[in-house]
This record gives C-alpha cells, structure tokens and sequence, in this order.
C-alpha cells in the first residue's frame, strides 16, 4: 500500500476506505452487532449476518478501517423487487430502474462516530455508482433519525415516503432518496 492509500481525506495516516474482502466479513459482523445494540440497525437482526452484508445484487461493499481495525461499512446494490427507491426515481427521471444503484448496508462503529467515516463511504459508493453510469439512491428507515440527517446534509433529495411490508405482520415507514446531481 503507498503512503496516500494510507491516509484519510485529512492526511491522517492509518485511516482508509478500501474494498472489503471476504476475511473481513466477521469482523464486519461484529460492528454490525455493536451497531444494533446501540441503535437497533438493522432493524431485524438477521438470521444470516454474512448473508445479508453479501447479498446476491452486491455489486461492490467497502469497509472504512482505523489501524487495521474495521470502524464502518457500506455496499452498492442492484435494485430487487421491493425496493422503492429505484422505482421511484426511474418514474421521476423517465429512465429504467436498471440504471440505479442502491446504496445500502451503510454502518459505522459508535466509538467511530463523529469522525466522518459515514459521509466518506457514502461518498465511495456514490462515486462507484457514477463510474458505472448508475444514479445512486436509497431506502432508510424512517425512525433512523441520524441516518435520515446523514444523507439531507449530504444533499441527498427526498423522493418520497412509502410504506413497506417487511413481514407478514411488521410494516415499516422508509424514507426514499436519491444522489445529489
């Protein structure tokens, strides 16, 4: 790794943003459960964790280290049945739901927050799906106050407000976005 790899934005060294790797999958479940206890994302905790951080429409997933330790993590994603965002944005734009990304599986460690490791990896996968000529967009949960803050002050556009059936008996209100231009 060359020294400029090795720094963040700030020109701290010791902090990047780099792809993740499949041995780093453990480690990304155990932020994951931190992640949960403190906040409760994901929302269902899911039976699968490796699974559901490498889901099948995974078109690329980054971690966010800090001296070779995992502090965040974010993945791009192809549209799937169900998601909002892609639908609504492709009715706005006149274009196919094809040609979105879905930005997705976005956490960062507590004992990370405050150090701008989310608006970066944001900014990593936005990039990403910009290099693929794919319009980045998103579904966040509503009552995910400081992720729903996260993307506005990042200048992410509310497309709409939808309710979708997660489980037979659990509705969940999400807040659907989409990239700034």
């Amino acid at each position: 790794m060359n020294l400029k790899s090795a720094l963040d934005a700030d020109g701290l060294p010791g902090r990047q943003i780099r792809r993740r790797h499949q041995p780093d999958l453990p480690e990304c479940v155990l932020v994951l459960a931190d992640v949960h206890e403190a906040d409760g994302y994901p929302t269902n905790w899911p039976d699968d964790p490796v699974g559901w951080l490498s889901e099948p429409s995974l078109l690329a997933a980054w971690v966010a280290e800090s001296d070779e330790q995992i502090m965040g993590h974010i993945g791009l994603c192809r549209g799937e049945e169900g998601d909002a965002a892609p639908d609504l944005w492709s009715r706005r734009a006149g274009l196919g739901a094809e040609m979105t990304a879905v930005v997705s599986r976005l956490f960062v460690a507590p004992a990370a927050r405050g150090s701008g490791i989310g608006a970066r990896l944001v900014a990593q996968a936005v990039r990403e799906a910009r290099e693929r000529g794919l319009h980045p967009v998103l579904d966040v949960v509503a009552s995910d106050t400081t992720a729903v803050a996260l993307y506005e002050r990042l200048g992410w556009s509310l497309l709409a407000t939808v309710e979708q059936q997660w489980e037979p008996a659990q509705t969940v209100t999400v807040h659907c976005y989409e990239a700034p231009a």
